[in-house]
């Protein structure tokens, strides 16, 4: 099942093959959010998370959490790296990773959760450690009852 999202030409396809959804091969995908979680920029909280996101044509994007001394300009890893998709032109996703050193896996906040939703749907979540601890969600488990351009069309609104 296939449907327009609130970004302008993004498809969300909710149908998930097997390797997308983590249960094969999810040693890469980590790799590079670990990797892109050694640029991130946390001089103030010291916490930093990488994230990596793959398309549907094969291509990974990566990116990292970014600081600002006035901390609601602060940037989460995965919202990074889901605009540095989006702005190369990646439309369709099969899952993304997000590394953290943390003992518990990190899950993503709650405004990467909206944004994840929006823009890539129902895709596999994969979390992981420094440690090698790695867990898969779906990204139905992480937000149950999202908010989505599906509101909006109820009430008339116009979308652009």
């Amino acid at each position: 099942m296939s449907e327009e999202a609130a970004g302008e030409g993004v498809v969300i396809d909710e149908t998930v093959s097997g390797d997308a959804a983590g249960g094969e091969d999810v040693a890469g995908i980590v790799a590079a959010a670990t990797e892109a979680r050694d640029c991130a920029l946390a001089q103030f909280s010291k916490f930093c998370v990488g994230a990596a996101l793959e398309a549907d044509d094969g291509r990974v994007f990566t990116g990292c959490n970014i600081e600002s001394s006035a901390y609601e300009l602060t940037m989460c890893a995965e919202r990074v790296t889901i605009w540095k998709a989006l702005s190369e032109g990646a439309r369709r996703f099969r899952r993304i990773a997000v590394v953290a050193d943390t003992e518990r896996l990190t899950p993503p906040c709650g405004a990467c959760r909206q944004i994840i939703w929006e823009f890539c749907g129902d895709i596999p979540v994969v979390l992981a450690n420094l440690r090698g601890d790695i867990e898969t969600f779906q990204m139905k488990e992480l937000l149950p009852h999202p908010f989505d351009a599906g509101f909006l069309e109820e009430t008339g609104a116009e979308q652009k």
